[in-house]
């Protein structure tokens, strides 16, 4: 979510609003020393205070409103976050295994190298926007790297074969139950497995989803390397769909999205899965 911008706080917080209300503060003590004691005393000190308070009174009313102001703090919070937002993809890649870092900071390496090599053989100074959104594709494949290994890590976690074992002897449990009753309720047993199944199974999928998008996001850097190498003019590399590929990411992250809730179905119902892989007690008898 945005951050929802205070341009009035931003605007108290200005350091030349703040020096000014200093100054005016001196003034005030200094008036206070300077004045004989008694009255003129008192109204040395408030003197300076009141201007104070209507000068700040103008400034609040005045410059957080003007679209100039509102402009310079907008590009100050945008920088503020994009820092942010470096700061923590950092800290995140951080906890990555070895093996998960190289991939990143190999892709981050070539992403260099496609800019310099674009400045080499063309001569320009700056890298066109359109090749620049490399940049919005390496962060996208650190956060799906991150949600892929967080996923997978989960889904080693639970023993798809012991789900299967458990459909297959409560299936057979409905088939010699005694009575209706008790059949009844080996059905919902099998009913509630069978869920589970489908979700793993689902999970799986997006899992094999995430996996297919990381591989074509290095494809899609190798492509780009190669086409700013080879390519006869700077127009060359319009050519590239570079759309395309970013459309694809927002699905996958959309089918991420989706799935959230399974995650939360597969934790609780891991939480049980040592006691439901046990059968019932009159069964073990």
């Amino acid at each position: 979510m945005a951050e929802q911008v205070s341009y009035v706080k931003e605007a108290i917080k200005e350091p030349l609003n703040i020096w000014a209300m200093v100054i005016f503060l001196a003034l005030a003590v200094f008036a206070v020393t300077a004045a004989p004691a008694g009255f003129l005393a008192w109204i040395a000190w408030w003197l300076p205070l009141v201007a104070a308070g209507a000068t700040e009174a103008l400034y609040l009313s005045s410059v957080p409103n003007t679209p100039g102001y509102r402009r310079i703090v907008d590009q100050r919070v945008r920088r503020r976050a994009l820092a942010d937002r470096e700061r923590r993809r950092k800290e995140l890649i951080l906890r990555f295994d070895p093996r998960e870092r190289e991939a990143v900071e190999y892709l981050s390496w070539m992403k260099n190298q496609i800019y310099q090599n674009y400045q080499k053989f063309t001569g320009m100074s700056e890298v066109p926007e359109r090749i620049r959104t490399l940049d919005v594709y390496w962060e996208s494949y650190v956060d799906l790297l991150d949600t892929y290994r967080r996923r997978k890590n989960h889904m080693r976690s639970i023993n798809r074969q012991t789900i299967q074992n458990q459909i297959q002897q409560t299936e057979r449990a409905v088939a010699t139950a005694p009575d209706d009753d008790t059949r009844r309720l080996y059905q919902t047993n099998l009913e509630f497995l069978q869920k589970r199944m489908k979700t793993y199974d689902d999970m799986e999928r997006s899992m094999k989803r995430v996996e297919a998008q990381l591989q074509s996001i290095e494809s899609f850097f190798g492509l780009v390397n190669d086409q700013v190498v080879t390519m006869p003019t700077p127009e060359h590399i319009s050519s590239l769909d570079f759309e395309s590929l970013l459309s694809s990411i927002e699905l996958t992250k959309e089918i991420l999205d989706e799935t959230a809730p399974i995650m939360s179905q597969l934790d609780v119902a891991d939480r049980s899965s040592s006691q439901a892989a046990r059968p019932p007690l009159a069964q073990r008898q």
